[in-house]
């Protein structure tokens, strides 16, 4: 447990602090700044490490097209891949490619979809973004993402 009137370091929500050294105070005065911690912040450890994104062909502008919603949880995920961790809902995509994930997103307009690859150097390339119109995902989709995952690979030179 911290307590006040011992200055240091600790690590809290990813953030290191520095708490700041307040004088003793009698327990009354005490009682009513309990709650009232002055801390700075030296930095943010979460954005040391993110890789940068990479849309390749027309999967910026498609997802762009999806409402609201379902476009701020996109955004959500991504964050979370570009810090190394996995998205709350995704599933492998072999049939693309090896390392291909996809994220799926449920929103009540529909389902919607972010295929991606993160494995490679130190970006994430966003393949395709759409809206999945069936329960399973059309050939059309996996054959566009598919082309994308190999002209990556021809990039790297794999």
């Amino acid at each position: 447990m911290f307590r006040r009137d011992m200055p240091g370091l600790f690590n809290r929500a990813s953030c290191l602090f520095e708490a700041v050294a307040t004088p003793r105070r009698s327990r009354s005065t005490a009682r009513k700044r309990r709650h009232h911690i002055p801390y700075n912040i030296l930095y943010n450890l979460d954005m040391l490490d993110l890789k940068p994104v990479e849309f390749r062909g027309s999967a910026l502008d498609d997802l762009r097209a999806f409402p609201l919603a379902a476009r701020r949880e996109a955004g959500h995920q991504l964050d979370q891949v570009q810090r190394g961790q996995a998205p709350d809902d995704w599933k492998p995509m072999n049939t693309v490619g090896r390392g291909v994930r996809e994220i799926r997103i449920r929103d009540a307009s529909g389902a919607f979809r972010i295929i991606y690859l993160a494995k490679l150097a130190d970006v994430v390339y966003v393949l395709h973004c759409f809206q999945k119109k069936s329960p399973k995902t059309s050939k059309a989709d996996i054959d566009l993402a598919a082309k994308r995952y190999r002209d990556v690979l021809k990039e790297q030179g794999q």
